[in-house]
């Protein structure tokens, strides 16, 4: 007789096993950690994380960049039973541009949408998160058009996390 184990939380089991899903060559992961690849901004003193939302949602469509999904996965926690501070994580798209790259590449479909995560640390202090997108324009090998693009969607996202950190409206 087979015993059945119950995951409560399967995405845990995914995010363990997430190091050997992803091939990494040494010579591009040496010297490299995770913080590497992300570009982080704390929220500057007096700044709720709500006020940091409205903001980033403001600006965000002042800039064209409709958001797509929006995931509150500490409520998701909190109902499992898991302890946890604020996570949320916003994800934006500009349909046009996200086309234009697919096109090109459709390995480019594995940043989109591009994505920030509200999370407050262990101390409680509140952070937005996304992928450094420096990194990815470096490795992409864009011709000119979509270069300027990219580039164009980095600086969006930087503003947008900009605002939020600072609770500009």
């Amino acid at each position: 007789m087979r015993k059945i184990i119950r995951i409560r939380a399967p995405w845990l089991v995914l995010l363990a096993c997430l190091p050997m899903l992803l091939p990494v060559s040494a010579s591009h992961a040496e010297g490299m950690t995770i913080a590497d690849t992300v570009y982080k901004l704390p929220l500057e003193e007096g700044v709720s994380t709500d006020d940091a939302v409205d903001s980033m949602l403001l600006r965000a469509n002042a800039l064209n960049f409709k958001l797509v999904a929006r995931l509150p996965l500490s409520q998701e926690l909190d109902a499992m039973g898991v302890p946890t501070g604020r996570i949320e994580i916003f994800q934006f798209c500009d349909a046009r541009i996200a086309a234009q790259m697919i096109a090109e590449n459709l390995d480019f479909s594995a940043y989109l949408p591009c994505r920030i995560t509200l999370i407050e640390d262990q101390a409680g202090k509140p952070w937005l998160v996304t992928l450094d997108l420096n990194k990815v324009i470096q490795m992409a090998d864009l011709p000119p058009t979509l270069l300027e693009l990219a580039t164009k969607v980095r600086d969006t996202m930087n503003e947008i996390m900009a605002a939020g950190a600072s609770g500009d409206l």
